[in-house]
């Protein structure tokens, strides 16, 4: 009786050994395939269109397909949702999706629209926007460029809603035959990293070009590390405000480089 409960025991013990095997190695995979994925963020911006008060479009979803022919990957962190396209004239944009990706050629991306597509017109009618059959499958942006890991890259699409908008002949109705294509598809930017000490209290460091601070972000507690995501590329001056007020401010310069991590050196307070 004693060796059936011994055996058990073990067993068990074994049993419990290996869950806890396989997931500090699942998690292990998992954090090596985030530290090597790539971030993209897609914006869309548009073009006047001078015949309508109001345009709207109904996104679903973005996809994007790699150039190895492996299927449609649906981006994650997207923002499904009624679109005005003439709230993004002039310079404007706005954030469709900010999603984690694998490295490679991206070959298209698609944007997927719902049936909800209409303009409001000058007299303030709402008139329905035909959608052309054969749609289902996505409208395709040829891309055809490679992304890194680690980069964050802005994908800014242009809805040209001037050349997207068909009126019927005589109907009264209109057609959404959409027009897409791709602005920039480019890293945005690089990190800076560092420490400062003492890390028994938290410091503020600042980022600033010229006059203006462009960012900012709080040592670690303990440790003193810290990190600036996606500067744009150029030079800076860190500036450390520590909250502990007995010791005094410091400001270094650093550089940002495109697609790169730069790490300064340990920064040291003193009093």
């Amino acid at each position: 009786m004693k060796m059936r409960a011994r055996s058990i025991y073990l067993f068990t013990l074994l049993s419990i050994s290996t869950i806890i095997l396989l997931f500090v190695s699942c998690s292990r995979n998992q954090q090596s395939s985030q530290a090597g994925s790539a971030r993209l963020q897609v914006r869309l911006t548009d073009s006047p269109f001078p015949d309508a008060k109001e345009v709207w479009v109904d996104v679903r979803q973005i996809e994007v397909i790699y150039s190895d022919g492996s299927h449609p990957i649906v981006l994650n962190g997207a923002h499904p949702g009624m679109y005005n396209l003439l709230d993004f004239t002039n310079g404007r944009d706005t954030l469709l999706a900010d999603a984690t990706i694998s490295p490679g050629t991206i070959s298209q991306i698609r944007l997927i629209l719902g049936d909800n597509n209409y303009i409001i017109t000058r007299a303030g009618n709402q008139l329905a926007l035909t959608t052309p059959s054969g749609q289902e499958s996505g409208l395709k942006v040829q891309v055809h460029q490679s992304v890194s890991g680690g980069i964050l890259y802005r994908l800014v699409l242009d809805f040209d809603a001037g050349r997207s908008i068909l009126k019927a002949g005589n109907s009264g109705k209109y057609l959404l035959k959409p027009v897409l294509r791709i602005l920039s598809l480019e890293p945005s930017g690089g990190d800076i990293q560092g420490v400062v000490e003492p890390d028994t209290f938290s410091t503020v460091i600042y980022a600033i070009q010229g006059a203006d601070t462009i960012t900012s972000t709080l040592s670690g507690v303990p440790g003193g590390q810290y990190l600036f995501k996606d500067l744009p590329a150029g030079n800076y001056t860190l500036s450390y405000q520590p909250s502990d007020t007995s010791f005094m401010p410091v400001a270094i310069p650093a550089s940002s480089t495109l697609g790169q991590i730069t790490t300064v050196d340990t920064v040291f307070l003193h009093k």
